[in-house]
């Protein structure tokens, strides 16, 4: 072969080989879940108590004083319950106490939070439920002689903890927001 041939060659070669752009694998994407920021509005219940709820919900009254507070962008709902006390606090503590950690199966951790609030006289626990459990956040409330409220979130999708995560914090807060403006009437 001529030094012709081998030039033309080599210098074909560089150049289909030298004129690649490199491979990068592409970084690793994250889903942005971006949520307003909560506004407030006082619920006045035809029930023995009110509460503050998010304005962007949607309140329907189910049965003597139960209620469920629609999420339909994040396709949540939490579903609130009132019980008039009948010398039966203890059975209705052990209930909601019962209905939260029937969870302990799927839940990785149950956290309580104690709520105490003296001059409104509303006392209660708040449960954060973290895993792949079927709710992750519940309460009660109550005044220990005539009121007693719970309340649950429950997701319309199989439960994923990683997936629902900015959705399940956000009502999260609006619970807790929830607990801690219930007034008895």
């Amino acid at each position: 072969m001529s030094n012709k041939v081998i030039g033309f060659l080599t210098v074909l070669l560089l150049v289909f080989t030298g004129c690649k752009n490199e491979v990068l694998p592409k970084p690793a994407g994250q889903l942005r879940l971006d949520y307003e920021v909560a506004q407030y509005a006082t619920f006045n219940s035809p029930c023995p108590f009110t509460f503050e709820m998010n304005e962007k919900t949607k309140v329907k009254a189910t049965q003597n004083c139960a209620f469920t507070i629609n999420y339909p962008k994040m396709k949540a709902t939490i579903y609130l319950t009132y019980k008039t006390v009948n010398n039966d606090i203890d059975k209705l503590l052990r209930d909601a106490q019962k209905l939260t950690y029937e969870h302990v199966i799927k839940a990785d951790d149950i956290l309580e939070q104690p709520f105490i609030n003296n001059d409104k006289k509303v006392y209660g626990m708040f449960y954060r439920v973290s895993g792949n459990a079927a709710t992750n956040a519940q309460f009660y409330a109550t005044d220990s002689i005539k009121h007693f409220v719970t309340g649950s979130v429950y997701f319309y999708a199989k439960p994923n903890f990683d997936s629902i995560m900015p959705a399940a914090d956000y009502i999260r807060n609006d619970m807790q927001h929830l607990i801690e403006s219930i007034q008895w009437k």
